[in-house]
């Protein structure tokens, strides 16, 4: 009778976390300040490394960078620091041109973890200045076949500087990319990630951007719409500048303007297949603080509970502009899930099967006992006695492709999971 209690606890115990089970994906946009060619500050990836090993992006999407020897040593560091299946897209030079001088020194890329996202494909988008860079991804995950996730990235760093002739550059620039974006599906995924240079919402790229008539349309997801530029109000938004110090490169303004942006479209602030997570946008290595504005970021009056002096100062040598981040979230499994073990019982190898499942048994004083295979919705698919084996092949050719439980009849002993 106990035994069947247990049992149904633990049919209880998994149902539910296949209910509520999530993934997490955390993002990051990032103006590199001319990286690498400007070396106003020596060996600046030593900073970089540490604001990339701080917060770990799932995606890192940069503008300002100058060559593929630096998205290399960018690509290096993404993967001894956070995860070495990650990859970047294929570097390629700007090829739109205007007739004011050569921007071919200044790309976009995306880097991202393979083994959570797809690359299916990638665009340059030309316009009469820079190129918007769209990269298709798609979730790596456990029904890709039968209910593909997509999700459209577009990197991009607008004409800057004040003035009516460069709003109407940026608005061109936009205009262009509206155009792009009227072959996709209305409920398309879409996230924009740049450099904007925009002073207000009201500025007529902006404007674009979110306009209602457009196919996409894009959302602020830390909803501040405002007049940004030195309006206190918005510090919390401010990307600008992290200097006041000349000979670093860069502007020296001090804090007080909000350019980078991380735009989605609508249907992400409320899908289920991946959207937003509420209150997750912030400019990193903005504390908030109203006392930092027109100061450096590494200044103590920039000081607060969320980031460090530490992080502030590799923030401040590395560029003048902070990284925007968000993260996204999605109700789907991805394939590649990590290996699990206990100290009864492992799955070898990986987690992935096609035929035969390898057990090893860590203890010998469960063999008494059995291991139950479980689908998602509890019901026990197969019972493999132990016996004395330290060792199990388990053929599952049998089993229909998705996700499986493993547990003893003890629910003090962590289920394991595999795929088919």
């Amino acid at each position: 009778m106990l035994r069947n209690i247990q049992l149904v606890s633990l049919l209880c115990m998994l149902f539910t976390n296949s209910l509520l089970a999530q993934e997490n994906f955390k993002v990051m946009f990032y103006n590199l300040l001319n990286f690498p060619n400007d070396t106003n500050v020596p060996n600046r990836i030593q900073h970089l490394d540490h604001i990339l090993s701080n917060y770990q992006p799932d995606l890192f999407m940069v503008c300002e960078l100058n060559n593929a020897h630096g998205a290399n040593v960018i690509l290096q560091v993404l993967q001894d620091r956070i995860d070495e299946n990650y990859r970047s897209a294929v570097f390629t030079l700007n090829t739109s041109d205007d007739a004011t001088g050569n921007q071919n020194d200044l790309q976009n890329l995306m880097f991202f973890n393979s083994s959570k996202f797809i690359l299916e494909s990638q665009y340059e988008i030309t316009t009469l200045y820079r190129d918007f860079n769209h990269y298709k991804l798609k979730l790596n995950s456990t029904n890709q076949s039968t209910n593909p996730v997509y999700l459209n990235v577009i990197v991009c760093h607008l004409k800057a500087s004040r003035g009516t002739d460069n709003q109407t550059l940026r608005l061109e620039m936009v205009q262009d990319l509206t155009t792009y974006l009227n072959s996709f599906p209305a409920n398309s995924n879409v996230m924009l990630a740049g450099d904007l240079n925009v002073y207000t919402h009201l500025e007529p790229a902006f404007q674009e951007l979110i306009s209602t008539d457009n196919n996409i349309v894009f959302a602020d997801p830390a909803n501040r719409m405002g007049s940004w530029h030195n309006n206190t109000n918005y510090i919390d938004v401010f990307t600008q500048s992290t200097r006041t110090q000349t000979g670093l490169g860069g502007a020296t303004g001090g804090f007080d303007d909000r350019f980078d942006f991380i735009l989605t479209s609508t249907n992400m602030l409320s899908n289920q297949d991946i959207y937003y997570v509420d209150n997750s946008y912030q400019a990193f290595g903005n504390n908030g603080n109203i006392a930092c504005y027109n100061q450096e970021i590494k200044n103590a009056n920039c000081s607060g509970v969320d980031f460090s002096a530490e992080i502030r100062e590799a923030l401040y040598y590395f560029s003048d502009h902070l990284p925007v981040t968000l993260q996204l979230e999605t109700n789907e499994t991805l394939l590649n899930i990590p290996s699990y073990q206990t100290d009864s019982f492992q799955i070898t190898g990986t987690n992935i099967i096609e035929n035969i499942l390898e057990i090893k048994i860590n203890k010998t004083t469960l063999s008494t006992n059995k291991l139950y295979i479980f689908n998602t919705l509890g019901q026990v698919v197969k019972i493999i006695s132990l016996e004395t084996s330290k060792r199990l092949s388990i053929d599952v050719s049998n089993l229909s492709n998705g996700m499986y439980y493993i547990a003893m009849s003890n629910t003090n002993v962590q289920p394991l999971k595999f795929i088919k």
